[in-house]
């Protein structure tokens, strides 16, 4: 484990945000065979820097450990698939991008986002750290290279393959420790007249929404956009637009140049969101105390739910095994005694189990065959999709649960 410093501005950290107990790492499935075996266990404790005001999780593990072989394959989600497309589509069309440009992508995972810019011709490259993920991409015919970014990273491709005209990362900012290195390293790569967009989870929607679950120790930082302007600014990046996304429960897509490319003023939308954050109290440290309780009181509502339904004899069923169901889970101490088993569509997690918690995670069909009276929805970012796709409990009476911000049921 590192010191606690602050990896925003290197001041020291005390002060709690909030304090999830102990869980393992929320993509570490376990296999059949690992069942009986140990696991490790890490404090989830966030802390809210006194300096800064900068969201963050200490690292007790390194970036190699966790991303070098990682369960995670954006392309199995139809609504990520779509938000690529159409984010692809808006690129293209806003910065004039065409065969002569260049767009890289860190953190490109399967090629679930480059695929699109390849349907339109223009020319791309992926820079992902988890091998197993980079193949499925190379697989597609996207140029990818297997390597964690950074300034030493940064350097070596501009080689090959050169200056972006647009560098993108969609949620990674979040994942990286040592995020002066990330930030510098795009500021070496990017052309002189490059964009670069960065989506993220903001932490106005998380707070606001109860979003405790995306905390896990994949994630390090929690940024507001008071906190992630400095960030930029820093090392010389102006942040001249933003937007605000429904995605992962609600993310902001910033824009960022050179401080040098006068040529991209600062939009109203940049004016307009860091007035707000100040005046919700984004910029003051005592804004931060309050969420503690708040997740404490959401996980006695959703115990409360399971002991009433198991007690009335109810069947429980999850749906998904995605990285923020294993924090509630883990937290909440639900482990089959409350869900009999829980579903994916991902090939890579069926047949394994959820990490602490040991939930067998099987293929959907299970739901038909044993026709659950609840189903919990554990990525419920990604209801909608999921009730649509599972309307057939309907017909034995089967009900739809999220459990965050508050326990729903339908």
């Amino acid at each position: 484990m590192t010191d606690q410093q602050c990896r925003n501005c290197g001041a020291p950290l005390s002060r709690t945000f909030v304090d999830l107990g102990m869980s393992p790492l929320c993509e570490s499935y376990i296999a059949a065979a690992q069942l009986n075996q140990p696991e490790i266990f890490y404090p989830l404790h966030a802390y809210v820097c006194e300096h800064c005001l900068l969201v963050q999780l200490l690292q007790y593990v390194t970036p190699e450990h966790i991303f070098s072989e990682y369960a995670y394959f954006s392309s199995y989600s139809d609504s990520w698939n779509e938000h690529a497309r159409r984010y692809c589509e808006a690129m293209v069309e806003r910065f004039q991008l065409g065969r002569d440009s260049l767009v890289i992508e860190i953190a490109s995972n399967d090629g679930y986002l480059l695929q699109h810019f390849v349907d339109r011709r223009v020319p791309c490259f992926g820079v992902e750290p988890a091998a197993n993920v980079a193949q499925a991409a190379i697989d597609r015919g996207i140029p990818t290279e297997v390597r964690f970014f950074g300034s030493a990273a940064a350097h070596e491709l501009l080689s090959r393959p050169g200056r972006p005209d647009l560098l993108i990362g969609n949620n990674v900012l979040a994942h990286v420790p040592d995020l002066n290195d990330f930030i510098a390293g795009m500021k070496t790569l990017l052309k002189p007249t490059g964009i670069i967009t960065m989506e993220f989870p903001h932490l106005l929607r998380l707070m606001q929404q109860n979003q405790f679950d995306t905390i896990y120790h994949e994630h390090f930082s929690y940024f507001s956009f008071f906190v992630v302007e400095q960030a930029f600014a820093r090392h010389g990046l102006t942040l001249f637009d933003v937007e605000e996304l429904s995605t992962h429960g609600g993310s902001l897509r910033i824009y960022g140049r050179h401080a040098e490319n006068a040529t991209l003023p600062v939009s109203e939308r940049v004016i307009e969101l860091r007035t707000r954050e100040s005046a919700l109290g984004f910029d003051r440290l005592e804004t931060y105390s309050l969420f503690q309780e708040r997740v404490s009181g959401t996980k006695r509502r959703l115990l409360e739910f399971l002991i009433e339904a198991k007690r009335g004899g109810r069947r429980v069923v999850g749906y998904g095994a995605p990285g923020k169901g294993n924090t509630l889970l883990n937290y909440c101490g639900i482990r089959t005694d409350f869900l009999d088993y829980t579903v994916d569509r991902s090939l890579y997690k069926q047949g394994q189990f959820t990490p602490g918690t040991h939930i067998p995670i099987l293929h959907p069909d299970r739901i038909l065959q044993t026709r659950p009276d609840y189903l919990l929805i554990l990525p419920w970012n990604l209801a909608d999709e999921i009730s649509r796709q599972m309307a057939v409990i309907r017909e034995w009476g089967g009900r739809f649960v999220v459990p965050i911000p508050e326990v729903r049921v339908w």
